[in-house]
């Protein structure tokens, strides 16, 4: 009868274990989604992005300096399980549209968000 009783006290610690990690990992990544708010479009500047038409890795940030001051910009592509990538720093002068491309890696889940950087 001990036996079966330590048995059953194992199987019950077991569980409860189990219980708290499950509890554990699924706050973690409700947190970590909360946390990453998309960047601002830098001021003076108005922007369009997207994905390229026929390949969602490659994602674009086009803008146009609406501003009195020269100002350099490139696209920042978040790319899922492949590192995060930059495209070529434009600069523009007042008046002058520009375009920055960047490129995720085939091996990822392809571009989760695009932001433009100053």
């Amino acid at each position: 009868m001990k036996k079966l009783f330590k048995g059953n006290a194992v199987r019950t610690l077991a569980r409860g274990a189990a219980v708290t990690g499950l509890t554990v990992a699924l706050a973690v990544p409700v947190t970590a989604a909360v946390a990453a708010a998309p960047a601002a479009i830098p001021p003076g500047l108005s922007c369009d992005t997207g994905k390229h038409a026929i390949d969602d890795y490659t994602g674009y940030a086009l803008c146009r300096n609406n501003g009195s001051a020269t100002q350099t910009f490139w696209v920042h592509l978040v790319c899922g399980w492949s590192p995060d990538v930059d495209g070529e720093h434009v600069t523009l002068r007042p008046g002058e549209s520009g375009q920055s491309t960047a490129h995720c890696a085939g091996l990822g889940t392809g571009i989760g968000e695009i932001h433009v950087r100053p």
